[in-house]
């Protein structure tokens, strides 16, 4: 059974992505959609020459036809690919025109909620001082929505967007994206794979694990294409993996520490600065990297051993080792982060002087 769950699905995955993204390499020049550092003007931009966009397509691609051998479609999951579809098509959309990032952030929500009210909800969390927290009891004040829900699409949204921020360097966001997604998998294969979710669950996250390899071997510096913004259908499922099947969010806040930490304190930074949440900027923990020295590859494999690092700690630790790892973690990463700030800020001001 776990053959046909784990290696199955990753390498189906691998094999499709793979392919079809070799496929799209000339098919998105000839299309147009590229990566023009002279044409599209933004300050995280680091090539130097046209690359192809559009990476969303063979990875969607892959997880869609390899899930059509090894998924029963239930309603739940058509729902799920139909959501993640949206988001792919307004993904190339950007990808080719540069759309507004509130209209981009609107159609994460209206996904989110297409997904919740199919049943990927959060009904409870591990309580970590003991017991459960039992979410669906409680009905929220002015709204149709249960606290699982609203947990849920907030959760959904958010893992989509923070790990879209981790794609600035060549190589980063695949293999943050496929060790995630292993670990979440590992974790589902805890429960009993007789129930529908479960199964779901932890064959999609090796699926997504596998189409993620696939295109990292594209990706990987120098990168001969980039996953545009129409990955996000790959985070928005990984995001779903996350609560499918049991609550894993402790266990996947921990394998993505590093990209949901830099996540928050850029949102913090840019509002406590004046500016939109949504302003581009190239001050992610990567260009920060990037400024000390380090190149693209070395900040890729450092990512990559972070994030697996965590994920193996949290899948022998209990829920209250969780918690404290996870304090552990926002602190020390969270004050590196902010102490590479300050070093690129006196590092700045040398030069200017």
């Amino acid at each position: 059974m776990q053959y046909n769950v784990i290696f199955l699905p990753l390498l189906t995955a691998f094999i499709i992505t793979a392919a079809v993204t070799a496929f799209c390499l000339p098919l998105m020049k000839k299309l147009g959609i590229l990566d023009d550092p002279k044409k599209h003007k933004h300050p995280a931009i680091i090539h130097k020459k046209p690359i192809p966009r559009g990476g969303g397509i063979p990875l969607f691609a892959g997880m869609f036809l390899a899930s059509l051998f090894f998924i029963p479609f239930t309603g739940m999951v058509a729902t799920l690919f139909a959501a993640a579809f949206l988001a792919l098509l307004v993904g190339v959309l950007d990808d080719k025109y540069d759309i507004s990032p509130y209209i981009r952030f609107g159609i994460n929500i209206i996904c989110a909620i297409l997904i919740v009210m199919a049943g990927a909800n959060i009904p409870f969390i591990t309580n970590p001082f003991g017991g459960i927290l039992h979410l669906d009891t409680i009905k929220l004040p002015f709204s149709f929505l249960h606290l699982e829900e609203l947990i849920a699409i907030v959760w959904i949204v958010w893992v989509t967007n923070m790990i879209n921020w981790s794609t600035g360097v060549d190589g980063q966001m695949p293999g943050v994206v496929a060790i995630s997604a292993i670990v979440i998998g590992l974790l589902s294969l805890r429960f009993p794979l007789s129930d529908q979710n479960t199964y779901t669950a932890a064959t999609l996250s090796f699926i997504i694990a596998g189409s993620a390899l696939g295109f990292l071997l594209f990706n990987f510096y120098p990168a001969r294409i980039f996953p545009g913004y129409g990955a996000t259908s790959m985070y928005m499922l990984l995001a779903v993996v996350s609560i499918l099947s049991g609550v894993k969010l402790a266990t996947a806040i921990m394998v993505m520490a590093i990209p949901m930490i830099d996540g928050f304190v850029t949102i913090v930074r840019r509002i406590a600065t004046g500016h939109s949440p949504f302003r581009h900027d190239n001050k992610h923990f990567h260009h920060l990297l990037l400024r000390l020295g380090f190149d693209q590859p070395q900040i890729s494999l450092f990512y990559w051993i972070v994030s697996a690092i965590f994920g193996l700690i949290s899948l022998t630790l209990p829920s209250r080792g969780k918690l404290f790892a996870i304090v552990m973690i926002a602190i020390v990463v969270g004050g590196a982060i902010l102490t590479l700030h300050l070093l690129v800020r006196g590092n700045n001001e040398k030069k200017s002087i």
